[in-house]
């Protein structure tokens, strides 16, 4: 069992671009949703697909389990998700001994960019770059589970900047 830590930014501008290491293109979507879980299916560039389950409430840490699937099986599932499948463009920015994670989003989404640093343990303090905006760490509206199910609401009740 794995844990996942993480904390959750919006990003104020493009300065994290130039230190963008890789970029992958994905497709996801929920096959499950509920308030303190979710079985999640990602297809990554087209070539790679898994399953993730992840359990737990806590606003920074939750149990994650995740398996490698079938391209092709990963897509079917994609037909049956709930509500919408979430398209964004990731990439991965080195800083400061960290990894952030930038999410550009396409499709209903466009328009908003999160950045997420994964940590070892709650207490990591990893250095905060200077392109990020107001941390929403622990707000729903900005879990990629929400933005998935949560169709019904306004769009625009979400502020796409910093």
């Amino acid at each position: 069992m794995a844990k996942e830590i993480e904390r959750k930014f919006l990003v104020r501008n493009d300065g994290w671009r130039a230190g963008a290491a890789t970029k992958s293109v994905m497709k996801q979507g929920y096959i499950a949703s509920m308030d303190d879980r979710s079985v999640r299916v990602r297809v990554l560039d087209d070539i790679k697909a898994r399953l993730t389950i992840k359990i737990g409430r806590s606003t920074m840490t939750r149990e994650e389990f995740e398996y490698d699937i079938p391209v092709d099986e990963a897509k079917e599932l994609l037909d049956d998700a709930i509500g919408v499948v979430i398209e964004k463009t990731r990439y991965r920015v080195p800083h400061e001994g960290f990894v952030w994670e930038v999410d550009v989003f396409a499709g209903r989404h466009r328009g908003l960019v999160i950045a997420e640093v994964e940590m070892r343990s709650e207490s990591d303090k990893p250095s905060l770059p200077s392109w990020l905006g107001r941390e929403v760490t622990g707000d729903v509206r900005y879990s990629n589970q929400a933005l998935a199910t949560e169709f019904e609401h306004d769009r625009h009740a979400l502020s796409h900047t910093a």
